[in-house]
């Protein structure tokens, strides 16, 4: 292997969106398949096979999904089904992991399931590498197994992935004869045909460890702005003075995610940012459930450390009206110098957002395509 990372030519436009519209950067959406009071998982699945149709008639760039497990309100534990479900009903937007987290599985395993997911989608498939295990130490344990490799292997699961996705172990390699199917293997089989691209590698994180790790292989990284706020501008500035040249990208390419909610006006934005809070403050307090309504998030009687909570929460959310957001991203970009911003909106309804999409893409004139919502196998 001439090097860990992979994938095709120097900035190509599978890591490097396209700028579309006014935005300064391109604009990306991460779904994490919420389910809220009064809905059912299929509900949910419903919306986010919506929000990826509007992603794309939209202009957005990519549509990833989010990993995580144990969480009621969040239906995104297999994000590799969901991404072969929407995989069909898309034809553009490029789709992929916000991410696997990749302690919780087998490399061989994410190989070859993110290699079926290239054929299914030559092109338009991305994997994104997290190191948390997207849920607590409890739940964490029963994903693993009494397995001793986690967080700390990292770096070795990361490099062994690229070695089944390249497949390219050296001789004498334990896993020499292993092979990720569908993968390269198939094409030096004889009368294999097997296309040389393969889903290009991103790191996620939330903190310095992967921003380094992303910058010294050379890799596309999507850092967690909207649940670590603080840690933004210390891990990009770590990642791009760390960044080695590689076979993927010549210079530095971050992207954060970042919480926003666009509505008609301030009050309304507001109402459905506080459902999301309170959702977020009953999993920090061990009570995790359903994202619940705003009117449950207007009745429901904090204390004054539960106020100071998600009122805190809110004041990372970029919301109100649509100018207003597109004003908050536009100065998130210049304070943090991202080269791709990927929006995430938890509200209870998927009507608001979907809304908010909408809305978002109309303050930067993204292009607006044919509306297909009503085509056969849609949902």
């Amino acid at each position: 292997m001439s090097d860990e990372t992979g994938g095709s030519s120097k900035g190509n436009d599978e890591i490097r969106g396209v700028r579309r519209g006014t935005a300064p950067v391109p604009l990306s959406v991460l779904d994490l398949v919420t389910v809220g009071s009064g809905q059912t998982a299929g509900d949910a699945l419903r919306a986010t096979t919506a929000i990826a149709r509007l992603a794309e008639r939209r202009g957005y760039h990519r549509l990833w999904l989010a990993e995580h497990h144990s969480i009621p309100g969040v239906a995104s534990s297999a994000p590799a089904v969901v991404l072969g479900h929407l995989a069909g009903r898309t034809e553009r937007i490029r789709l992929g992991s916000g991410g696997v987290m990749l302690p919780n599985h087998q490399p061989l395993v994410v190989a070859e399931q993110f290699g079926t997911l290239h054929a299914l989608a030559p092109g338009r498939v991305d994997l994104g590498l997290g190191r948390a295990p997207g849920t607590d130490s409890a739940t964490a344990a029963a994903l693993r197994r009494g397995r001793t490799d986690g967080a700390d292997d990292f770096p070795q699961q990361v490099a062994e992935l690229v070695r089944f996705l390249d497949d390219d172990f050296p001789d004498g390699h334990p896993y020499a004869a292993i092979h990720a199917v569908p993968g390269p293997v198939q094409g030096k089989a004889p009368g294999g045909i097997q296309s040389p691209a393969r889903p290009p590698v991103w790191l996620l994180g939330s903190s310095g460890f992967s921003a380094e790790l992303a910058g010294r292989l050379g890799l596309p990284f999507a850092f967690a702005h909207h649940f670590s706020a603080a840690n933004t501008i210390p891990a990009l500035e770590l990642y791009r003075h760390t960044f080695r040249p590689s076979a993927v990208l010549d210079a530095p390419y971050a992207l954060i995610g970042v919480a926003a909610l666009a509505a008609d006006d301030e009050r309304e934005a507001r109402r459905q940012v506080r459902t999301g809070a309170l959702a977020m403050l009953r999993l920090r307090t061990g009570r995790p459930g359903l994202v619940p309504t705003p009117e449950e998030a207007e009745t429901y009687a904090y204390t004054a450390a539960e106020e100071e909570f998600a009122e805190s929460w809110m004041a990372n959310v970029v919301h109100g009206t649509p100018d207003a957001v597109r004003d908050g991203l536009n100065a998130l970009v210049g304070r943090t110098g991202a080269d791709e911003l990927m929006i995430t909106t938890n509200a209870h309804t998927p009507a608001v957002r979907l809304r908010s999409l909408d809305l978002i893409a109309d303050a930067y004139a993204l292009p607006d395509g044919p509306d297909d919502s009503g085509a056969p196998g849609s949902s």
